[in-house]
């Protein structure tokens, strides 16, 4: 029991930092299992679900650190009307949010167990590192010397929403491109500042997450024994506080630095695990 607490707890560490930078946390999960397999200690259909449901963990820290411009009723006694109970700039966020949301959505449902099938594996999840690795360096690259178009939330369009959203379809369907990664690469090429683009990939982390959580617990079914019930519950709250200190790390980290640091980390990781599975192993 004490064994696969302290492997849930692992897992949360490596959720709650890997969420949030642009280096895959699923392409992490999937890795890290490799080496401490929580699989092994539990059952394949537990793991399968506990490693997208940890994420709840991760979303919340998201909810509490940006609730102020998420949440969009309050009492402003310095508006009138519904405007004084709504604020209906939130409310457009939301819209925009929910349409990038629409690509990933439609496919995850439909075909989520065949890519899972036929992704999910550390070969996959290497090649997926390398190629958004250097993606990040020539976007980078390319961005230096270039002023953004959109620099605040309520610029975003929904048309841009909804090319963003096409965007983290690529991540939805090979694990180890990184859905942070690839909304934040796919944000920068069409103009969003780095800032902007953060800001928006966290709170669109928040529906993607929470519908993907509850497909997979549907999946399972809520028999839990105590032991998983237990496992899932430090794994969601090591992944909370991690990403709670994760999250206002990035934030002040882009303010200064570009992405080029976690394209070279990706580039590197994946080349090990291609070493590791086919030279090593």
């Amino acid at each position: 029991m004490l064994l696969k607490l302290f492997v849930s707890f692992l897992f949360g560490v490596v959720e709650g930092i890997t969420e949030w930078l642009p280096v895959s946390s699923t392409g992490h999960m999937i890795l890290f299992n490799q080496f401490i397999s929580l699989e092994k200690l539990t059952s394949k259909n537990f793991y399968s679900m506990f490693e997208v449901v940890i994420q709840l963990g991760a979303i919340m820290a998201v909810v509490v650190i940006f609730w102020h411009q998420i949440w969009p009723f309050r009492n402003n006694k310095k508006k009138q009307g519904a405007e004084r109970y709504v604020n209906m700039d939130i409310i457009r966020l939301w819209i925009k949010i929910l349409i990038a949301c629409v690509p990933a959505a439609i496919v995850g449902v439909l075909f989520d167990e065949l890519f899972e099938k036929l992704f999910y594996n550390p070969v996959c999840v290497a090649i997926a590192l390398i190629v958004f690795g250097v993606a990040f360096i020539v976007v980078e690259n390319n961005h230096k010397n270039m002023r953004p178009r959109i620099n605040s939330l309520e610029e975003i369009t929904p048309k841009t929403a909804l090319m963003i959203g096409i965007f983290q379809l690529i991540a939805a369907i090979f694990p180890g491109t990184s859905r942070s990664g690839s909304t934040i690469v796919g944000s920068l090429m069409i103009g969003v500042s780095r800032t902007v683009a953060a800001e928006f990939t966290f709170f669109l982390a928040i529906p993607v997450m929470f519908g993907a959580s509850l497909l997979k617990i549907a999946k399972f079914g809520l028999a839990f024994t105590s032991t998983e019930a237990a496992i899932l519950a430090v794994g969601c709250i090591v992944a909370f506080v991690t990403s709670m200190l994760i999250i206002k790390f990035l934030m002040s980290y882009i303010k200064k630095h570009d992405f080029k640091v976690f394209g070279w980390y990706r580039i590197i990781l994946g080349i090990l695990v291609l070493l590791y599975f086919y030279v090593i192993k």
